[in-house]
């Protein structure tokens, strides 16, 4: 291979080392709330290093380079400012098919012009066997996230239901689909007709679209952790591409990391991770679960002055924030509330589900930017034991993550997730705009209507601020 024999300057793989490292410190440091910010720096002092280096080891038009990255970052920066947290999910999975499709783009640009990227043998003038491999697999894992992801950010952002589409025979089909890719990448490597090419092309983006379809709204966390892994993947094949260490190191990095997430968050949820792979979360139990709607029972109303009341008097509280919270965008309200609740000499921990929201971490990042102590917020694992002892357990806008049907009933689309036992202390107060919708994954919830359980019907940032109001009295 041309591209992978081209000897690089000792100082450029040094350099490309250094961007690897702390590629490595970023991933360490976001993986706690208190060293987030360092990772972040990290993270960019290593991507500057890797783009200037790539850029004075090859002759590029560099007014057009600083164009292109004066237009995406002005791009990038207007989103970052105007971006509300409750769009984060879908913003997220938005930015995975820009990879995606930035990776189908590279391997396209490749394919009808390999000696450019040096992948072009001059004695047969073909391209190497290597680099089909390559090019084929980095353009159907690039096509793949780019069509999984715009489905993602439909549902996330409302603009698709989000209820499971289970079309007839979809296991068949996504395997004949997948069997048909990889032959047709085994076959790239001895016949690099067009129409090879593109057949694999058009066969990936259709099965992304097929992998996530099925998929409910109550795992879309794992799904964007999923598309995170699949865009990093894409992102490596595409750097053998090129022949850049530094895009191998990080797209592998990313895809590694993605993978391990999704993993993790596949045990929290009880659900198989080689399913989450051939997406098939979705199942008819759910998607008719879905449909039913909220069942109206018997349930009993309070006021912001009652909730008020009873957390004064409490000795433990015990604060589960989810959706809700970040569509309201509440969360500043509910550190004040805890802060006075802490004046009254009332024990408060924050209880966070690793799903709670719509992607990983949703809860903490709002908690961190609230300024709630990080050594008051606990996961689920850490803390489900307290509810039984608590006296107070108030949820804002958690509906399917503190639902008792994934533990009771098997016929639940969220069977088998681990849930928060708000149910367990002796006072639930449950924040929520109405008693006529239910969670993400269209499951009512039993605490409604349980005896220890005080509705407070209202959005969810007018209530706790009407609550800290009557604290402070």
């Amino acid at each position: 291979m041309e591209h992978a024999a081209a000897v690089t300057p000792a100082w450029a793989m040094f350099a490309y080392l250094v961007a690897g490292v702390l590629f490595i410190l970023s991933l360490r440091g976001l993986s706690s709330p208190e060293s987030s910010q360092q990772g972040n720096r990290y993270g960019m002092i290593g991507m500057a290093i890797a783009v200037a280096t790539t850029l004075v080891l090859h002759q590029v038009g560099l007014p057009l380079i600083l164009a292109a990255i004066a237009i995406g970052g002005g791009i990038g920066y207007y989103i970052a400012q105007n971006i509300k947290m409750t769009a984060m999910p879908e913003l997220v999975a938005g930015f995975h098919s820009l990879v995606g499709m930035a990776a189908v783009l590279v391997g396209c640009a490749a394919y009808l012009n390999p000696a450019a990227f040096g992948i072009l043998d001059t004695v047969t003038n073909e391209i190497h066997s290597v680099s089909r491999v390559e090019m084929g697999l980095g353009v159907a894992i690039g096509a793949i996230t780019f069509s999984g992801s715009v489905i993602a950010f439909l549902k996330l952002s409302g603009r698709m239901g989000g209820n499971p589409i289970m079309l007839p025979g979809r296991h068949i089909i996504n395997l004949g689909l997948l069997a048909a890719i990889l032959g047709l990448v085994a076959f790239f490597v001895t016949d690099q007709s067009a129409w090879v090419f593109w057949t694999i092309t058009a066969l990936s983006f259709i099965i992304g679209f097929l992998l996530i379809i099925p998929i409910g709204g109550a795992d879309m966390p794992v799904v964007i952790s999923m598309l995170n892994s699949y865009s990093g993947w894409a992102a490596a094949a595409m750097g053998f591409t090129l022949g850049n260490t530094a895009m191998i190191i990080t797209g592998a990095l990313v895809g590694s990391s993605g993978a391990i997430l999704s993993y993790i968050m596949c045990k929290a949820m009880n659900r198989s991770f080689i399913s989450v792979i051939a997406g098939g979360f979705g199942d008819a139990g759910g998607a008719t679960a879905a449909k039913g709607g909220a069942i109206q029972k018997a349930y009993k109303a309070g006021s912001a002055e009652d909730a008020a009341f009873i957390m004064q008097n409490a000795e433990s509280v015990i604060i589960v924030p989810g959706y809700g919270m970040a569509v309201s965008q509440a969360q500043h309200a509910l550190r004040e509330m805890g802060d006075l609740l802490k004046k009254e000499g009332v024990s408060v921990k924050y209880a966070i589900h690793p799903v709670a929201g719509r992607m990983p971490g949703h809860m903490n990042v709002l908690l961190a930017e609230a300024n709630v102590p990080y050594d008051e917020v606990f996961e689920l694992e850490d803390i489900n034991n307290d509810f039984a002892q608590a006296d107070v357990a108030f949820v804002i806008g958690a509906n399917d993550v503190t639902n008792p049907a994934a533990k009771t009933d098997k016929t639940s689309p969220i069977y088998g997730m681990p849930v928060l036992d708000v149910e367990k202390a002796k006072t639930v107060l449950f924040v929520k705009r109405s008693m006529g919708g239910v969670g993400y994954a269209g499951v009512d919830n039993e605490v409604f209507y349980m005896d220890n359980t005080m509705m407070l019907l209202a959005d969810a940032k007018k209530m706790v601020e009407t609550i800290v109001k009557n604290l402070g009295h």
